[in-house]
């Protein structure tokens, strides 16, 4: 499992519903505890979780860092994998929740850390901004979508390309719906005006 999905491979089909029986051996298996059958889960869905990690980060480096989460806590959860949905469905949910954990995380870190920075200052700290995009690559979606502010990149992607309800990313973000579809429209307009460039 120490491979992670390269971008490259980040855009691979999902599994096939006629590969459904060999993979139900393979998740049979690797609650069972054994690595092989876990190893070649992660060789099928590796790519599309990595593909979904870096949408909801923007960041490769901590895209590869959450793939790798979210299959360390699939693997100590497998034993309790009921089947009631796809195992793939199963670890996209553990994808998201991770993502956004991670992001709460990493809010609090900064709030603290800007708090103490304040503190030592005898100051008010800078608000943050978001970096200028880059005009060779606006083109491209992916990359456009990576840099949009972390809430709107959220909302967007869980919405436009996951398919979720403005109500369950609400429920998964701990945001109110209305912050929901304020942030996709924003998320909108940013992509058009980099889009446009």
């Amino acid at each position: 499992m120490q491979t992670t999905a390269s971008p490259d491979t980040a855009t691979a089909p999902p599994p096939s519903a006629t590969d459904a029986s060999h993979e139900d051996a393979l998740v049979r298996r690797a609650g069972a505890g054994e690595m092989d059958a876990f190893a070649a889960l992660y060789e099928l869905h590796g790519a599309r979780v990595y593909a979904l990690c870096l949408r909801l980060t923007g960041d490769e480096a901590r895209a590869a860092e959450l793939t790798q989460d979210v299959f360390v806590r699939a693997w100590e959860a497998l034993p309790r994998f009921r089947g009631e949905s796809a195992f793939g469905s199963w670890l996209h949910r553990i994808a998201v929740n991770a993502s956004l954990m991670t992001r709460r995380t990493d809010r609090r870190r900064e709030a603290r850390v800007a708090l103490a920075d304040d503190l030592d200052a005898g100051g008010v700290a800078p608000a943050g901004s978001v970096a200028p995009p880059d005009v060779e690559s606006a083109v491209d979606l992916e990359r456009a979508i990576r840099r949009l502010p972390a809430g709107a990149r959220t909302a967007f992607v869980l919405h436009e390309i996951e398919g979720f309800s403005h109500e369950e990313i609400a429920r998964l973000t701990g945001t109110a719906t209305g912050t929901i579809r304020a942030q996709l429209h924003r998320a909108r307009k940013l992509l058009m005006e980099e889009l446009d460039r």
